[in-house]
């Protein structure tokens, strides 16, 4: 992956320029009130109901044909979590993952891709409703990334990522990264860190099965709310 460098100066940027801060919270503001309106006292991440699906996020206002680096998001896959997607500017984006299927107050796993990428085109992600007060990420933990010609995961440098408290979204914990896209034709993958999918799992335990080992069986427990089998291994 490119170096993160100029990412790194347009986040400090971004950060420190009050009218652009302004602005961005006014838009904000404006998007949630609306949200608030239709949905009760629920607030916006809370009326998530599903991941974006091929996503394309345009400048407001927009109506052609997208154009290249009009990114694309999608977390239709399995791991995946990614429920909405605020245009901020050109260069920034709030996202807003959804939370746990039987714990709404609980939101932290994010995995989503982006593509229609442009060559040397800098982004800001926020990911702006994580429900935890204490995170790795203020430790030197970064979000890991891969791309379609670089399969191997790879952290995030920690320097360009950022965990804190914003009055701008209800006093939630946002966690912002920068980054730089390097290949237009590449599709990139971010997460919150290392996926360990359930067919990943299925996989791993009947290879065990074929060994035919005498010490070992598979036992159903019950199902997940989502019919898939829990089973343990003595």
């Amino acid at each position: 992956m490119p170096s993160q460098h100029n990412s790194r100066s347009l986040l400090l940027r971004c950060r420190g320029n009050p009218q652009r801060a302004s602005a961005a919270s006014q838009r904000r503001g404006k998007m949630e009130e609306k949200i608030v309106e239709a949905d009760g006292e629920s607030g916006a991440e809370d009326a998530l109901v599903g991941n974006v699906n091929k996503l394309t996020v345009s400048p407001p206002g927009y109506s052609g044909a997208p154009r290249k680096g009009h990114l694309v998001f999608d977390a239709c896959f399995e791991s995946g979590n990614l429920g909405r997607v605020d245009y901020i500017n050109d260069f920034e984006f709030d996202l807003f993952i959804r939370p746990d299927t039987c714990n709404p107050r609980f939101r932290v796993w994010f995995n989503f891709t982006v593509e229609n990428v442009r060559e040397t085109q800098r982004v800001i992600f926020n990911i702006v409703n994580f429900s935890k007060t204490k995170s790795l990420y203020r430790d030197g933990m970064s979000p890991v990334v891969k791309s379609t010609s670089r399969p191997k995961w790879q952290r995030l440098p920690p320097k360009n990522v950022y965990y804190y408290r914003c009055p701008d979204h209800r006093r939630n914990y946002v966690m912002s990264f920068a980054f730089c896209f390097d290949r237009e034709d590449d599709v990139y993958q971010f997460a919150y860190c290392y996926p360990y999918t359930y067919s990943r799992l299925q996989h791993y335990l009947a290879s065990l099965e074929r060994k035919h080992l005498p010490y070992l069986w598979r036992e159903q427990l019950g199902l997940s709310v989502g019919k898939l089998a829990a089973r343990k291994i003595p």
